[in-house]
C-alpha cells in the first residue's frame, strides 16, 4: 500500500502556468502581455524541472547498474527479497524497508536494486541498498531511501537482487 504525498515543485509550477494562462494573453504591450511573459517563464521553469528530474533519474540508474556490476560472484536472489510500503522520511525522501532471506548454507550479503515508481508504474528513482552478513537461513533488513523527494503515490518494487 503506497502513501499519498503532497505535490512537489512541478505541481506548483503547473498550477502557476494554469493560473497565468487563465488570466489571458494577447500582445506584449498590455497587462495581459505580462501574463504571457509570466506563462512563458513558468513553462520554461516546468521544462527545466522535468529536465533535471530526467537527468537525476539517468544518473541514479547508471549508479545502480555500476553498483550491481561491481558485485563479485553474485547469484540472482530477487525471489528472496521483499519490500515494505514506501513512506516519506523525515527529510521528505521516500523510504522503504528491504527484507532479504538467506536460503544459502552460509552467511551472505545482498545487493538490492529498489525502483521507486508512480502509480502508473513510471520510474521515478532507483537506489541500491546492501543487506549485509545475513546468517544462513535467517533474514536481514535494511532501509532504501530515494535520492530526492518524490511526490504523488509512490510505489517500490525490487528491480533486481544479488546474493553474494
Amino acid at each position: 500500500m503506497a502513501g499519498h504525498w503532497t505535490r512537489g515543485a512541478a505541481g506548483t509550477v503547473l498550477a502557476v502556468v494554469v493560473a497565468v494562462a487563465a488570466a489571458g494573453c494577447s500582445d506584449s504591450s498590455g497587462p495581459s502581455g505580462g501574463a504571457s511573459k509570466a506563462a512563458s517563464a513558468a513553462a520554461s521553469a516546468a521544462s527545466s524541472l522535468a529536465s533535471q528530474a530526467s537527468e537525476a533519474l539517468a544518473s541514479a540508474s547508471a549508479e545502480a547498474k555500476q553498483k550491481l556490476d561491481g558485485v563479485k560472484n553474485g547469484v540472482k536472489a530477487k525471489d528472496d527479497v521483499t519490500l515494505g510500503a514506501p513512506t516519506p522520511g523525515s527529510d521528505g525522501r521516500a523510504e522503504v524497508r528491504v527484507t532479504a532471506k538467506n536460503t544459502a548454507d552460509s552467511a551472505k550479503s545482498f545487493a538490492v536494486q529498489v525502483n521507486f515508481t508512480d502509480k502508473g508504474g513510471n520510474l521515478q528513482d532507483v537506489v541500491v541498498v546492501t543487506v549485509k552478513d545475513v546468517a544462513a537461513g535467517a533474514t536481514g533488513e535494511a532501509t532504501a531511501a530515494s535520492h530526492r523527494k518524490l511526490s504523488g503515490d509512490v510505489h517500490a518494487v525490487v528491480g533486481s537482487a544479488l546474493r553474494y
